[in-house]
């Protein structure tokens, strides 16, 4: 098998415009970054308004393992294969983090022959959606100091500000700050970052429907509180107009497409594990007036970026979600029955049937949701006839179509069985989507709602400031507000040691914070930080001369 870059060096691009022409978008409504890469207006959007949409399909996944099961990957195959059997398919997929990409998951363009091109440029620094949120965020911050340095009008206590810098970089000594040290006129305090894709920013602009609601947000975002305790919000700043400004072309969808040159939408970056996990709505709904069927991704397992999906961003957006595709391996299965890594690949039955039990509670969760499954496995060549007939009885008996999928190895004709499986679901069931919640819970009830239907938990139970904390906001308008759960991707439970299906456990809340741009209360559990770290062998360090050649030939 040959590596991606070596498959993406054998891979014919058509310039974009020949795939924008075939979906109707016009030349005045796209912006180009040379002949591969480009933006889309919002005017395009505006001008489909009318136009009926496509049904939606979300890609989702059991708990990741280190063994990696193929979720982007699988994503970017069903969009070749659903064009291959005749279907009108787009993709809608986020953005990858510098984060990752340079720490221990590496790039975000999918794998073998289903890749989106072009991987480098995508991997790398795209085209500087992530930078200009970044600036956003951090001139906020700026502005924020700067007008305590200057005197204060507006009674800022530098003690209490909740708007935190970010970067798009794993980086574990930013953790812990201490900032404001230059002068007397400043207050010296400690302080932290973010990664840039948990930054509110972000969320806020993946979550927009237009540059007037993206004004809006980010008009309404709380950055502090005075000395008597007020909210003190941007436009208290006066710099919204200038924010629009670095986000101007960060809030227009990207397109790209497969090595099988169909079209992918690529837009916004957030993660799953501390924010909503999704692409934006902008560029999902764009997606949907553009083509009969559109492939969407949500990060990590359906218990994080599936349930935020479906109770965050379906609803902010108004979308109607058709199906769900779950994404397995047979040697993913068999860690989360408890083999080692290294015994991945001999064949063993009972841990299968241990491991099936993630997958279980995974499709549990997403028919709470009330929508139709498909289960995609990515096929491995140590999958055994035993193994794979386990597998295939576990889906008869709950009444799941299940594809052995070999988009990896073989593109879009190693999807067509699953793709087919998707069309004859879709052809004969009407999913009634439910959220999880009632905006008109309180924020208690809907934490402990996503813990036991999502996660199978018995409880959740708060640590004593955030038990303060959510009964000061169950007083406000946050009450109304979405849940958006902080928790480790490695587990059901918010233990990442726990692996497989865990019961009888609870879900600790050691902090809540507020973001009212997104109209998010986070809860963050467990020991989940909002900046990751980087491994002792970080993806940074595997990257030498002849690589790096590789890739500016790919450039």
């Amino acid at each position: 098998m040959l590596t991606d870059i070596e498959i993406i060096k054998q891979s014919k691009m058509v310039p974009i415009k020949t795939l924008t022409d075939k979906y109707g978008i016009l030349d005045e409504e796209l912006y180009q970054y040379g002949n591969y890469m480009a933006k889309i207006e919002l005017s395009c959007l505006n001008r489909l308004q009318k136009k009926k949409d496509g049904k939606l399909i979300l890609v989702s996944a059991i708990t990741p393992t280190p063994t990696g099961e193929g979720k982007s990957t699988t994503t970017i195959g069903l969009v070749d294969s659903m064009n291959k059997i005749g279907k009108c398919c787009l993709g809608a997929l986020r953005e990858p983090s510098l984060g990752p990409v340079f720490g221990v998951k590496g790039g975000a363009a999918g794998g073998g022959y289903a890749q989106v091109n072009p991987m480098v440029d995508l991997n790398l620094h795209f085209t500087g959606d992530l930078h200009a949120m970044t600036t956003a965020n951090n001139l906020v911050s700026a502005c924020i100091d700067n007008h305590i340095y200057q005197g204060n009008k507006l009674g800022i206590d530098p003690n209490n500000i909740s708007w935190k810098r970010c970067m798009d970089l794993n980086d574990r000594a930013l953790r812990k700050v201490e900032v404001g040290m230059s002068s007397k006129k400043e207050v010296a305090r400690y302080d932290y970052f973010n990664i840039t894709v948990a930054s509110e920013i972000m969320a806020i602009l993946c979550l927009s429907t237009s540059l007037a609601d993206l004004r809006n947000r980010l008009d309404n975002s709380l950055i502090a509180y005075t000395f008597d305790g007020k909210p003190v919000y941007i436009k208290d700043l006066g710099i919204t107009g200038s924010l629009m400004v670095l986000l101007k072309q960060a809030i227009k969808p990207n397109v790209i497409q497969t090595l099988e040159n169909n079209m992918v939408l690529v837009h916004g970056g957030p993660f799953a594990n501390i924010a909503h996990g999704c692409n934006s709505i902008l560029a999902t709904k764009l997606a949907l007036k553009l083509a009969d069927y559109v492939v969407t991704e949500a990060g990590f397992g359906a218990d994080l970026g599936a349930e935020k999906f479906l109770d965050i961003k379906c609803r902010e957006a108004g979308l109607n979600p058709s199906l769900v595709v779950l994404v397995a391996t047979i040697k993913a299965l068999k860690y989360h029955g408890g083999v080692a890594i290294k015994d991945l690949k001999e064949e063993n039955v009972d841990a299968l049937k241990k491991g099936l039990e993630n997958l279980d509670k995974h499709l549990e969760t997403i028919r709470t949701f009330g929508l139709p499954c498909v289960v995609a496995i990515n096929k491995f060549l140590t999958d055994t006839d035993n193994e794979i007939k386990v597998l295939l009885d576990w889906a008869k008996e709950r009444n799941v179509e299940v594809s052995l999928s070999e988009v990896y190895a073989k593109g879009g004709e190693g999807g067509i069985d699953l793709a087919n499986k998707v069309v004859k679901v879709l052809d004969k069931d009407n999913a009634k989507y439910t959220p999880l919640y009632s905006m008109n819970d309180s924020i208690k009830d809907k934490v402990l709602k996503i813990a036991k239907a999502a996660y199978g938990a018995d409880d959740v139970i708060y640590s004593d400031s955030a038990k303060a904390k959510l009964e000061e906001l169950e007083k406000t308008d946050a009450k109304g507000y979405y849940v958006c759960m902080a928790k480790t991707p490695n587990s059901l439970s918010d233990d990442p040691k726990v692996i497989g299906r865990p019961r009888h456990f609870n879900i600790s809340v050691k902090d809540i914070r507020i973001s009212t741009g997104s109209r998010f209360v986070i809860i963050l559990t467990g020991d989940i930080m909002t900046m990751p770290g980087l491994s002792k062998e970080p993806m940074a360090t595997k990257i030498d001369m002849s690589d790096t050649e590789e890739v500016f030939g790919l450039m």
